[in-house]
């Protein structure tokens, strides 16, 4: 097996976790709630570096429901941005996105959409659901310096036929088990690297709260 120089290793690792520390993929307005996101980078060469992330959700629900009624619930994704270089680095695109929610809370799923979104490259979004959660996937890529903003995904549900209530949140617990995941593409030298990251909300605030009754 051919070992790269140690001059070659110690700048990818380096400038790829340097890339990926400093993605600032914060939201453009405060409208909705801002999630502190806890990262993980994980460059080819070298240890893996965490990070925070800011990310913003418009949720939308009901305040009330009537027992066994049927609800829709909106969580808007806000407007980000991925800088074009970070410290002299270029932060080529990035891709492979997915955003995770758990099924609701007292509520069983009839239906998930995707609506609007733009600026994510020429992949098409999906939704879908896969153990106990829903998940969108945004192909990508989105080039660096791009503002973009992802699909508002939206629930039809049926509400539970006793008290409680439905709520809603982002998935996530840990860096092995994210709600947020995404690849970015580095060139460093004469390679392009890629750094997956997965993220997880820290802490994981309800979005959505519908009272059933």
């Amino acid at each position: 097996m051919t070992q790269r120089p140690a001059h070659l290793r110690l700048p990818m690792a380096g400038a790829a976790a340097l890339a990926l520390t400093c993605l600032a993929m914060s939201p453009a307005s405060a409208a909705g709630t801002t999630l502190d996101m806890a990262c993980q980078a994980s460059p080819p060469i070298g240890s893996a570096q965490t990070f925070d992330l800011s990310a913003g959700v418009d949720a939308s629900a009901p305040d009330t429901v009537t027992p066994g009624g049927s609800l829709s619930v909106t969580l808007a994704p806000e407007p980000m941005t991925v800088p074009g270089s970070v410290s002299g680095y270029t932060v080529k695109s990035i891709k492979n996105i997915t955003l995770k929610a758990p099924l609701p809370t007292n509520a069983t799923l009839t239906g998930a959409r995707l609506t609007g979104g733009s600026g994510i490259g020429s992949g098409t979004p999906t939704v879908s659901v896969s153990g106990g959660e829903i998940v969108m996937s945004v192909p990508g890529p989105i080039g660096g310096g791009r503002s973009f903003t992802l699909p508002a995904l939206t629930m039809d549900l049926t509400a539970g036929t006793s008290g409680g209530a439905v709520e809603t949140r982002l998935a996530g617990s840990s860096y092995s088990s994210p709600g947020l995941t995404f690849t970015a593409s580095v060139p460093i030298l004469f390679v392009t690297v890629s750094v997956p990251t997965a993220c997880y909300p820290s802490p994981n605030p309800v979005l959505t709260s519908t009272a059933i009754g």
